[in-house]
């Protein structure tokens, strides 16, 4: 008897339905077919044990299985159940009517309890635009599923749960979800807060630049002057996410498997803080079986890279692309996958081996040399791709003892907010872009227009200072968002000379 069953397979961040069909016939072999990878191979010794320790026979006979379309690759444990249903239906152990109208995941333990899969929102998705009247996948996934309106939503337990369901002997009550109300009620909830900083304040002003232009920024302080304090409480001033970017951020972690159980919709800016012995893999994605990496994670949030030379250079230089594309494309040789990837890199590092230069009350004691080549482990290409170079410095005794509470990281975003209205209509007649840090050169001439004043101020200030060439076009970028900050429609010369500042390393000499 053949029965067609039907399951999914997660192709970057969307789905593919895949159909199931289970054929028994005279013989006594067991055959899978259709591309399957070594853990669907598995699911034979697998699905046996769930069917006997459930009470189901597993027939002495020829049973072949078919993954279709067979020329994609099906990796994975999640077709346990699909593969399971179709052998109990084509063994005429029970009904088959309602087979066709739902997608069944999830991969069986021995004794038949249902486990977790990974990219059951896509899932969802994609059995939401196949007309499927639902999807049946493990319990902890389905919070994550029922984020998808128009489809019901079944968290199962065990096989026998699905049989009896699939049978009709059995009502389970679909997950309700409402995506909307618990998107808007964790808006406001920050686990970090500016009001918690003391002092300061000029490494605020340069963050709340950041954010309000998307800018790219490096910190450069010693150790324990609050580098890493003041990044973890930069998606607290950043706008909140729209509902859209909360599902499509939601996609790629549902993808990756980081979502947790029994979680739902990512409603908070992701701020993802890799360590520096990882790969370039990890940090892009890829790998024999496609994954997103820390980058994809970072999507619509902050990646955060502490002690930014000590990373390898090859991990560093792979992150050149992204930072221009806001995307990564992983090619293999039969197929490529896209993982969005538009994030805001905040970067930190000291400013030499020993942690001192520059430090108002310390002696450094590198020897000569050592901080340019501590300085050359990071590449000017990956340089020039951040606008804002930060100068943080110890906080004094008498800031950190002070009581008075510091401004809160709801009033900066607020101001983020209006600054990033402005470059929304803006940049409202072309695609893709929505803040300054995006502008290309022709949108930076023809935006970023400066009076002859302006001009002269950032003359001198490139010869005196030394600045280099590419310096220019990100203090007129730089320039831009504090003027929207100001509510100014015209950059005027105060706003430029706040941007020359934010140049730290581009001064020549800078390192001795």
């Amino acid at each position: 008897m053949l029965v067609k069953t039907f399951g999914s397979a997660v192709f970057g961040v969307n789905a593919i339905q895949i159909t199931v069909e289970t054929n028994v016939s005279t013989g006594t072999k067991f055959f899978m077919v259709g591309l399957p990878d070594n853990a669907v191979k598995e699911s034979q010794q697998r699905v046996e044990a769930a069917l006997k320790n459930n009470g189901f026979r597993i027939p002495g006979k020829k049973i072949t299985i078919n993954l279709a379309p067979a020329d994609i690759r099906k990796e994975g444990s999640a077709y346990d159940l699909p593969i399971a249903i179709g052998i109990i239906a084509a063994t005429e152990q029970m009904q088959t009517q309602r087979l066709g109208e739902y997608i069944l995941m999830g991969e069986l333990s021995l004794d038949g309890e249902i486990r977790p899969i990974k990219g059951a929102l896509p899932i969802a998705i994609q059995a939401r635009q196949d007309k499927m009247r639902g999807i049946l996948l493990p319990e902890q996934n389905s919070h994550e599923a029922a984020i998808v309106q128009g489809i019901e939503v079944y968290g199962v337990k065990n096989l026998k749960e699905v049989v009896e369901f699939l049978n009709g002997n059995k009502t389970l009550t679909p997950i309700t979800f409402d995506t909307r109300e618990e998107f808007f009620h964790s808006l406001e909830q920050l686990p970090f807060d500016f009001n918690e900083v003391k002092g300061q304040e000029n490494i605020k002003r340069a963050l709340e630049i950041a954010a309000a232009g998307s800018h790219n920024a490096i910190l450069i302080g010693p150790p324990g002057a609050g580098k890493t304090m003041l990044a973890k409480r930069i998606p607290s001033i950043l706008p909140p996410m729209t509902l859209h970017e909360a599902l499509e951020t939601t996609k790629i972690h549902s993808v990756a498997g980081k979502l947790g159980k029994h979680k739902g919709l990512i409603s908070m800016r992701p701020f993802r803080s890799p360590h520096h012995t990882i790969s370039d893999v990890a940090l892009v994605g890829g790998g024999a079986n496609p994954q997103p990496g820390e980058i994809s994670l970072a999507h619509n949030g902050v990646l955060f890279l502490d002690e930014l030379p000590e990373f390898k250079r090859s991990v560093l230089e792979v992150l050149r692309q992204p930072l221009e594309d806001r995307v990564v494309t992983i090619s293999r040789a039969k197929f490529s996958v896209e993982y969005p990837a538009s994030f805001m890199l905040i970067a930190s590092m000291n400013p030499c081996p020993c942690g001192n230069y520059n430090h108002p009350e310390k002696e450094c004691v590198c020897p000569p040399g050592a901080v340019q080549r501590y300085l050359n482990k990071i590449s000017g290409p990956l340089l020039d791709r951040i606008d804002l170079h930060v100068e943080v410095t110890p906080v004094p005794f008498e800031e950190l003892s002070r009581q008075r509470s510091a401004e809160s990281s709801l009033q900066i975003r607020e101001r983020v907010m209006k600054a990033r209205e402005i470059q929304k209509q803006r940049f409202s007649k072309f695609p893709g872009i929505y803040a300054n840090a995006q502008m290309n050169a022709k949108l930076l001439q023809e935006i970023c227009v400066i009076s002859p004043l302006a001009q002269n101020l950032l003359k001198t200030a490139m010869q005196r200072l030394k600045l280099s060439a590419r310096a220019y076009d990100r203090i007129l970028k730089v320039s831009r968002t504090i003027a929207d900050l100001a509510q100014s429609e015209e950059i005027k010369p105060e706003h430029v000379a706040e941007a020359i500042q934010y140049r730290s390393l581009d001064r020549e000499g800078w390192a001795g």
